[in-house]
């Protein structure tokens, strides 16, 4: 009789936690992989190098970037369910080489100056890296942290937000020592791949999942939850099909539209604000300025998701898209009056746009359970891909016209601050229809032995409290 084979290394088996495990270990493996996939946020650093190297305007050296962020939805919502299977080991595994991977393949690219290699390692291979990395901690995190699943998401996918903030410099550093040429752009992706595979092995290495029915010491579920919060778990096949799905994709959507716009049109936003004014933007201010709204989007992403731990899910998205409303309304109304004002509002929209990122875990569980949760979410982040080609082109299409009409300064963005307000009242609305899941979405109670085998997660799961 044969012995029976040892599960491999990725196995979700073999990634059970051992007694006496620290649960406080689970985010740091989260970070190390959200901070990796977090560089997406710096690629404009390449963009001149690679303008002038091969020739390329600027919607075409945009191009790797925008077929990444499309990538990470599709990848997330087709791969979601796989993410919930085998676990978030092999998860993390797959992003590390798929995104290290899509480094190498663009090296290979710039230094054939083959562009199309660049779109398709960087964007294609690398985006689904993206993806998959991004939704890979989430269920587990919930699982570790029932009692706190707001900071615990948000402290991971902070990561996402605060990438660049190291990624922007150390490209910058390797650039110049490498060269802008096409060989120095090939030999600054070699050395991110392989970084960021290293890495990434952190994170894949010292990730661990729960024991069965294992619960933080002292906390005790709540025997009457929130009327939000779910007393059974939702399928992902099923969340698709209930009415909450859909009102929270069109919230996430205008939050997520409204602060990209923004993000991505910021230093020339500012710049053109002040451009007529006795006191205007430099563009090492300007520069700065992008720097501060990175840090707003990171500090954004864990502190207001701590904060819906304490007044919950529902509203925190009140602010986040009613006070987003009043910040626009402040901008487009006395925006060019004060400086302050302007970086002010900016900073406060910029982080409830991360703080929506953040949130938005935590509220998927509260409305359909821990069970199919990382399923779920990554169909929800379909989109943030509509959003991520939503916002930019609104701001970008409106400047242009205007600026064919001959308007200048803050006249160049207020018909877009009129649109974001408008989008952000229908996410308020949005949000305001969310109702608790109606119980035939439910997963039965005693679901069969081989399903929760198959499927880990299906055991029922501790709840949190929310409101």
């Amino acid at each position: 009789m044969s012995p029976t084979p040892r599960p491999g290394l990725l196995d979700r088996s073999r990634s059970l936690a051992p007694p006496g495990w620290s649960r406080w270990l689970v985010p740091p493996a989260a970070l190390s992989v959200h901070l990796a996939i977090g560089q997406a946020y710096a690629w404009s650093v390449f963009k001149p190098p690679l303008e002038s190297s091969l020739d390329l305007s600027g919607t075409a050296s945009a191009l790797p970037f925008q077929l990444g962020i499309v990538m990470l939805g599709l990848s997330a919502a087709f791969g979601g369910t796989l993410v919930e299977r085998n676990g978030p080991r092999w998860a993390m595994f797959v992003s590390l080489v798929c995104f290290s991977s899509g480094f190498l393949i663009a090296a290979l690219g710039a230094a054939t100056r083959q562009y199309w290699l660049v779109v398709l390692g960087y964007g294609f291979v690398g985006g689904i890296g993206l993806g998959i990395g991004y939704i890979s901690p989430v269920s587990t995190l919930m699982k570790w942290f029932p009692d706190r699943p707001g900071m615990a998401t948000g402290i991971a996918i902070m990561g996402f937000g605060g990438g660049a903030l190291i990624a922007s410099p150390w490209s910058t550093r390797l650039l110049e020592a490498f060269g802008t040429d096409s060989s120095g752009i090939a030999s600054t992706f070699l050395v991110h791949g392989l970084t960021y595979a290293a890495f990434m092995t952190l994170g894949v290495l010292l990730v661990r999942v729960p024991p069965d029915g294992w619960r933080p010491a002292g906390w005790v579920p709540e025997t009457a939850p929130a009327r939000l919060v779910s007393t059974a778990d939702v399928s992902a096949r099923n969340a698709i099909r209930t009415p909450q799905f859909w009102c929270l994709w069109v919230v996430l959507c205008m939050n997520v539209t409204a602060g990209i716009g923004i993000l991505e049109k910021a230093a020339p936003m500012i710049s053109d604000y002040f451009a007529d004014t006795s006191t205007p933007v430099t563009a090492s201010a300007a520069a700065g300025f992008v720097a501060l709204l990175s840090a707003a989007n990171m500090t954004g992403r864990l502190v207001w998701s701590s904060a819906s731990d304490l007044i919950g899910r529902k509203n925190m998205y009140r602010i986040y898209l009613g006070g987003g409303a009043l910040m626009y309304l402040a901008i487009a109304r006395l925006g060019d009056s004060s400086k302050p004002l302007f970086v002010v509002c900016a900073l406060v929209i910029l982080s409830f746009y991360g703080g929506g990122f953040a949130t938005v875990p935590a509220y998927l569980k509260d409305l359909f359970g821990t069970y199919q949760v990382g399923a779920i979410h990554g169909r929800l982040l379909t989109a943030w891909s509509l959003a991520g080609v939503l916002g930019p082109f609104i701001v970008n299409k409106v400047a242009d016209h205007q600026k064919e009409a001959g308007h200048t300064g803050p006249g160049l963005y207020s018909l877009s601050m009129s649109i974001m307000i408008g989008l952000l009242v229908v996410g308020f609305v949005a949000n305001e229809l969310i109702r608790p899941v109606h119980p035939r979405f439910h997963e039965p109670a005693d679901q069969p032995a081989e399903q929760t085998a198959a499927h880990p997660a299906a055991r029922p799961a501790e709840k949190g409290t929310d409101r």
